[in-house]
């Protein structure tokens, strides 16, 4: 699987190294539907939702325990290992309440990269050596004894807890001590073992795998049939996974917020700097909140119009800032960032990815409009290297070009003259320019739609700006992933922002200023 870790990890362990100076939520299985568990595996054909609540689990987090400004404690490696090992999970949780479509899936190397290569090889070599084995005179049955040991393990791992009779019909069929025996002697029936081994697997194996189980039957080959055995087995097991997952999603889904903090607020215990950055990001927030609400007065939003992203610039005191316009200031600077300059927030290293690709402007793929509108759309929100945006836009403009002149001639007017077709692409291609006021003006009603969406109950308020229509499912789509994030991430750590902000905005204010709550 692709790793959801890494940012969130390394952040944490790097941190603690470089400052210190040193080198499951419970998890159950839902019943199956088949009528007569005991005598045949159930396949995952639907997940069933959990049921059971488990209140009292998690500690009270209002307000939380932020860390001390004393030095953070030296970690051993085995506590660096154990905090990873949490992370892991709290993140792999997350992972499955906020991306619906989160699944295991099989990974595949580049043909010609060195991981295929080393794959490739070892594997070559392993099965290149049974080959030999089982045409020796007499056969040697090493490698298939511990071939047939792991299969065997593999399939008792996909059953469930209620099928015991199929576990011990199993362990009978599939007996290592008699095989090792047989296989002494010399009497070891290879094609039988693994018809049953096909047998069981077609009970197992979700309906998606029914065909390639089927096409295993008429393998001939021996080696050949191990080899696709693994490989199906292999499948077979991230269906499972999947299965489990999809049967646990509804349960994350009630518990999630009050996991997540409870982990964060562990992790915290052993990594008392885990918010600097988090830190850093809203102090700059609130500067910038501060800085709009002396500019220009504060006012609310109109349908249709660009709106200030300080949402809401100050509170009921005319120069203080609200901690909700700072946290929302702060929340849309996350669709502006800046890779390299800033060190991405703690709190939202989980989301960065689902954030970036917001922010990216993957918006278009799919558009119902012209190719060229939506394109040129594209390009004006996109954050490419400035290479391939300038590239692209060279490529737009010929597009355009061509579409324009066709037009002309089909409706019988003049072609474009030289003059008239350098001013046409000039002005596309100049949208590459930081300054160019298309561009502005777009990006500017992009963000201010997309801001909208930081509140779940003004999310579908208003219609799109003039000029955004061509994307307007994208941006509906888009919008509501953005707002899904920001929401479970308010909700698991308002409480942590809340109490940074009451340092950062108002410092010493008392409980009535409005700040104890978002």
């Amino acid at each position: 699987m692709p790793s959801l870790l890494s940012p969130f990890v390394t952040l944490c362990l790097l941190s603690t190294c470089r400052r210190n100076k040193m080198p499951n939520p419970g998890e159950e299985t839902p019943p199956s539907d088949c009528s007569d568990p005991e005598s045949v595996p159930c396949r995952p054909r639907k997940a069933r939702q959990a049921q059971e609540s488990h209140d009292g689990d998690v500690p009270s987090l209002c307000p939380p325990q932020l860390p001390k400004s004393s030095p953070p404690p030296v970690l051993s490696m085995a506590e660096l290992l154990e905090t990873a090992q949490e992370v892991s999970k709290m993140t792999i949780a997350h992972e499955i309440v906020v991306n619906r479509d989160f699944k295991l899936q099989e990974v595949n190397f580049s043909p010609n990269s060195l991981e295929s290569r080393v794959k490739e090889t070892l594997h070559k070599a392993f099965w290149d050596s049974l080959k030999e084995q089982l045409s020796a005179s007499p056969p040697v049955y090493t490698h298939v004894i511990q071939l047939l040991q792991e299969i065997k393990e593999t399939i008792l791992s996909l059953l469930l807890p209620w099928h015991s009779r199929l576990r011990g019909q199993i362990e009978e069929a599939l007996d290592m001590e008699l095989i090792t025996q047989e296989a002494e002697h010399g009497a070891l029936d290879i094609p039988s073992l693994t018809m049953y081994i096909l047998g069981t697997m077609a009970m197992l194996c979700a309906p998606v795998r029914d065909e390639e189980v089927q096409r295993l039957q008429g393998v001939t080959d021996p080696v050949q049939l191990l080899r696709e055995i693994f490989r199906v087995l292999d499948l077979m097991k991230m269906d499972m996974v999947n299965f489990t997952i999809q049967s646990l999603r509804p349960h994350l889904q009630d518990h999630s917020v009050q996991y997540e903090q409870k982990k964060f607020q562990e992790l915290l215990a052993k990594l008392p700097n885990s918010l600097d950055y988090t830190t850093e990001w809203l102090h700059k927030a609130a500067a910038e909140v501060s800085a709009s609400s002396l500019s220009s007065p504060s006012h609310p939003e109109v349908c249709g119009s660009p709106a200030p992203l300080s949402l809401g610039a100050v509170s009921s005191s005319s120069s203080i800032p609200s901690p909700m316009s700072v946290l929302n200031q702060g929340y849309m600077n996350l669709l502006r960032w800046e890779p390299g300059l800033e060190k991405y927030p703690e709190t939202l290293l989980m989301d960065q990815a689902r954030l970036q690709e917001v922010s990216g402007g993957n918006l278009l793929h799919r558009g119902r409009g012209s190719h060229s509108s939506r394109t040129v759309a594209k390009v004006n929100i996109e954050h490419a290297s400035d290479f391939r945006f300038r590239e692209a836009l060279l490529d737009i403009s010929n597009h355009v070009h061509q579409e324009v002149s066709e037009s002309l001639l089909q409706l019988g007017y003049p072609a474009f003259t030289s003059d008239k077709s350098a001013s046409l692409k000039g002005q596309i291609r100049s949208i590459a320019e930081d300054d160019n006021a298309v561009r502005i003006v777009i990006e500017q009603r992009i963000y201010s739609f997309l801001s909208l969406h930081l509140s779940p109950s003004a999310q579908n308020s208003c219609s799109l700006s003039k000029g955004l229509a061509p994307i307007q499912e994208e941006l509906l789509e888009v919008g509501h992933r953005f707002g899904s994030v920001i929401h479970h991430n308010r909700q698991v750590y308002g409480p942590y922002y809340l109490a940074i902000l009451k340092k950062v905005v108002l410092p010493g204010a008392e409980p009535e200023a409005g700040i104890d709550s978002f």
